[in-house]
């Protein structure tokens, strides 16, 4: 499957728009689409869940960097993550899409949260 720019929907209350990249981790999540996670504040930084199954390194970079905003996938956590703070370069960390929109409706999660994450017609 070639993938440019899928628009997806992410879901947990307010609703974001947002786009997966075409590249091989953001190709195995499209792949998993629709999903329906429980999402979890990490470090006033992020939230993240795991998906049904991992999404592959192989032709990804080691790491990268997060700026707010960004979807990505922890490998070492297998966790999809969304941003809405700034994350510098870590391992594992790879870069497989970006939100749209205002992110502050992720922020200050005192608890897990169902989240959908489905494509956009």
């Amino acid at each position: 499957m070639i993938v440019t720019d899928i628009r997806i929907r992410i879901g947990g209350g307010e609703t974001l728009q947002a786009r997966l990249w075409d590249n091989p981790a953001a190709r195995d999540l499209i792949d998993q689409l629709p999903l329906t996670l429980d999402f979890s504040d990490y470090g006033r930084q992020e939230v993240l869940a795991e998906p049904p199954g991992p999404l592959t390194m192989q032709g990804m970079p080691a790491g990268e960097s997060a700026p707010a905003g960004t979807i990505g996938w922890y490998a070492p956590g297998r966790s999809v993550v969304l941003y809405y703070a700034n994350v510098g370069r870590f391992t594992g960390i790879v870069r497989i899409g970006a939100m749209d929109g205002d992110l502050s409706g992720l922020q200050g999660w005192d608890s897990v949260r169902p989240v959908t994450i489905e494509l956009a017609g």
